[in-house]
């Protein structure tokens, strides 16, 4: 099955928000570059019948990446709506019946992930399940034993290589060229240690609040929401071994080494913030004690890792918006010239959002007499415009079967055993101020020299040098 693509793509939420924002757009965009041939059968129950969920697609395109003509005609025509319960039998009839001929269905279960149950047993019992491929959504799991309990349902029915659990953090360039970056320059592996990282800085900042997501925010607060997935991945490509082949389980075993490396964090690894005002907001407690901010401090338990702290953060409400990976070098061992303290040592800058670098920082003399020198930044890659949507990308591979840039259920499960000691409320929720850098307390988690480095500030203080 591996080597066949899907023949019919069924998306359950048809309706929602997630259609809404990224389903119908990344169709449009496979659909424009020829990479999309076969039905589409949305399942809801809450749209009246087909032609008014074109008119959702269409509202959907127009509001999200653009409207194309052409390319919405294909959509319309391949667009097909199964209205129904998913507790009915008979929904899951109507379906069997769409998929016509179709004999490798790949579903995609842009519901809640209690409905996850109901609709895998819907399937099954209606033999749609059958050299099928099933793609879902996070949050995978609220901790480890949901998690475990979340893979149990999905195997029921779909074998573990027909599972594809999505994370469209994944599916962006600049997360992927981390990986690449690595791997494909021969400079970096002698450094790529701790004999030369003094630590690692991951920044997950934006602007905004919860948006009027009070409700769902308070289920799951900062911790679920980025760091169990979409910042622990991002550590795991930083810190991974070599992958010993090129097929998709291959990178995915080391990444797994890679969580497993992880210490799992205590109360005294992690500070939780709120801002001020996010209990004013609607569906959110008065006496709320969810975090809106999440700083951790983690250790990779490995030859290549040890001793160098890894340090997360994440936040709504920050002074930018903006995703940051930092590197920070050791120092040189010898001031030969003048005196290099650590906030003057080499660094590199993966800026992963919303404009996309890789920069490399190094000292260069200042013109004159004396031997003194000034903190510049060497541009290795700027940004372009001309990248593939996350989800366009993420699902072309599903159809293909490609699980490369998918999550597997033992990498799911060993981030989450890094993250259940200090979920819940283990350790207090300090307030701080929206557009500043979350609260005072996060300075507690910083061992020796290490400092914060906030992404605004290293662009305001360096020089450019684009490399031609």
């Amino acid at each position: 099955m591996a080597n066949l693509d899907s023949d019919a793509f069924v998306f359950f939420g048809a309706t929602g928000d997630l259609a809404y924002e990224q389903i119908f757009p990344a169709l449009q965009a496979m659909i424009r570059r020829s990479h999309f041939n076969m039905p589409i059968i949305g399942v809801a129950r809450s749209a009246k019948g087909l032609e008014q969920l074109r008119g959702r697609a269409r509202e959907s395109l127009e509001k999200h990446g653009g409207l194309d003509p052409d390319a919405f005609a294909v959509l319309s025509a391949k667009l097909q709506y199964v209205n129904g319960d998913y507790g009915s039998q008979q929904t899951f009839r109507d379906l069997r019946k769409a998929l016509g001929g179709a004999s490798r269905p790949l579903y995609y279960l842009a519901i809640p992930p209690n409905m996850f149950e109901t609709v895998v047993k819907g399937l099954a019992d209606a033999d749609c399940d059958k050299g099928a491929r099933v793609v879902v959504e996070k949050p995978f799991g609220r901790d480890l034993a949901s998690a475990q309990e979340l893979n149990r349902i999905l195997h029921r029915s779909f074998l573990e290589s027909a599972v594809f659990r999505i994370d469209h953090y994944l599916g962006k360039e600049p997360v992927q060229n981390l990986l690449y970056f690595r791997f494909a320059n021969s400079f970096l592996e002698p450094i790529w240690n701790s004999n030369y990282v003094q630590s690692v800085q991951v920044t997950m900042a934006e602007t905004l609040g919860v948006q009027g997501r009070g409700v769902f925010y308070e289920e799951v607060g900062a911790i679920r929401d980025v760091v169990q997935n979409h910042m622990l991945e991002v550590v795991a490509l930083l810190t991974m071994e070599e992958p010993t082949g090129r097929d998709p389980d291959a990178l995915r075993d080391e990444k797994q080494r890679a969580f497993r490396a992880m210490r799992p964090l205590t109360p005294a690894d992690v500070v939780r913030g709120q801002f001020r005002g996010y209990r004013k907001e609607d569906g959110v407690a008065s006496n709320s004690q969810v975090e809106t901010f999440a700083a951790v401090r983690l250790h990779i338990d490995t030859w290549r890792w040890a001793g160098v702290p890894f340090y997360i953060r994440a936040g709504k409400r920050m002074p930018v918006t903006a995703t940051e990976v930092l590197v920070e070098l050791k120092r040189p061992p010898q001031a030969v010239f003048d005196t290099i303290t650590q906030s003057q040592a080499n660094y590199f800058r993966f800026r992963l959002s919303p404009n996309v670098s890789i920069a490399l920082s190094a000292r260069v003399k200042v013109p004159g007499e004396a031997m003194v020198g000034e903190d510049v930044e060497l541009l290795v890659r700027p940004g372009s415009d001309d990248e593939m949507m996350p989800y366009e990308r993420l699902l072309g591979d599903a159809i293909r079967g490609d699980s490369l840039l998918f999550v597997r259920e033992d990498g799911v499960e060993a981030a989450w055993g890094v993250v259940d000691p200090i979920l819940g409320n283990v350790t207090p929720v300090h307030e701080y101020e929206p557009n500043t850098w979350g609260p005072v307390e996060t300075e507690q988690i910083m061992a020796g020299d290490n400092r914060w480095h906030n992404p605004h500030l290293i662009a305001e203080k360096t020089q450019v040098a684009k490399l031609k």
